[in-house]
């Protein structure tokens, strides 16, 4: 991999000790997680502010939804918001009839999507889900504004980062639409990221990639990284799970949502509450009966996530365990 920096292009913003001290705290906690093993992401998440993304987040207390901000007259709440910002939790940034439609993922789980998409200098990269653009900053730090292309639905939260971004000193492109469509203006990809979970892969995700490219993104409860190739038939995508659970604000626009669990009645509650038998169940998406993935499931040895994969080819996507073309295979509904 590539270690060459971009810095931001002007300055962010004046010093702040006690953001700088936070930060580098936030960094040391990353990285003891084992989360940077491309150093140059250890170097962005060090430069790249993000208090400057996240002026005001939302907690949840007894009488709902609390507000705090970095601009809060009592030093106490203005602490809380600093605190917040640095410490390795998602953050609500913005509500919408009382439904959380936008957050600042967690700061870990984003350094490990980052270092999974295995970027080099020169590559390309469209990020699925603008939310407040910090990691639209974090990418443009690793490989310049030009490279990065951010997509979000919802004209207020693309505003808002290209505010952000602007105030932190980084410019890549930053588009209003729908992300199930990608970008095909800016096409083609070396890299695509999603910050928002879906139930499938768009069909345009894989179209607009380059050969060779590689798609993370979160679906089902996890996090699914898949190698783009070319054929006679056009880009067939493929690869495994991550190992980490993953829990993301949904993908908005056309795309279909994903469906409710099947009821779980009957089965004993240490399994049906159980993360990785629920993983399962979601990324079968209803085609097996709770009963029949339970026995699957612990005839297999409880599988981990990592055992899991996707596949996407003529027009076809589907999920399997261990092997794509094995007898655990499961339909994705494609777009």
């Amino acid at each position: 991999m590539g270690a060459h920096r971009h810095g931001p292009s002007s300055s962010a913003s004046a010093p702040d000790p006690e953001a700088d001290a936070a930060r580098a705290a936030l960094v040391r906690e990353i990285a003891a997680r084992g989360a940077f093993t491309d150093p140059a992401w250890r170097t962005a998440f060090a430069e790249v502010p993000r208090h400057l993304f996240v002026p005001f987040f939302y907690v949840h207390g007894i009488r709902g939804y609390e507000r705090l901000w970095g601009e809060d007259p009592d030093p106490e709440r203005r602490s809380r918001w600093l605190r917040g910002v640095y410490a390795d939790g998602a953050l609500a940034t913005r509500l919408q009839d009382g439904e959380l439609v936008s957050s600042s993922s967690q700061p870990s789980l984003m350094a490990l999507m980052l270092d999974a998409l295995d970027v080099a200098d020169g590559h390309t990269v469209l990020e699925i889900g603008t939310g407040p653009g910090y990691n639209a900053a974090l990418l443009a730090h690793r490989l310049g504004g030009p490279a990065v292309t951010t997509v979000d639905l919802d004209p207020a939260i693309t505003d808002a980062a290209r505010g952000h971004l602007t105030a932190a000193g980084y410019h890549p492109a930053v588009v209003t639409g729908d992300g199930a469509r990608g970008c095909p203006g800016r096409a083609p990809y070396d890299r695509i990221i999603a910050t928002c979970t879906l139930p499938s892969v768009p069909r345009a995700w894989p179209e607009q990639c380059r050969p060779g490219a590689r798609i993370v993104a979160p679906l089902a409860t996890g996090l699914v990284a898949l190698q783009v190739g070319a054929t006679a038939h056009g880009p067939r995508a493929e690869g495994h799970f991550l190992h980490t659970p993953a829990y993301f604000v949904p993908l908005r626009g056309a795309y279909p949502a994903a469906g409710p669990l099947p009821h779980l009645g009957g089965l004993p509650r240490r399994v049906a509450g159980d993360d990785l038998f629920r993983f399962l169940l979601t990324l079968s998406a209803g085609a097996l009966d709770p009963h029949e993935a339970l026995s699957l499931w612990e005839r297999e040895g409880r599988p981990e996530r990592e055992r899991y994969g996707v596949t996407v080819d003529r027009g076809r996507q589907w999920a399997w365990l261990d092997d794509p073309r094995g007898p655990y295979t499961w339909p994705l509904a494609a777009d």
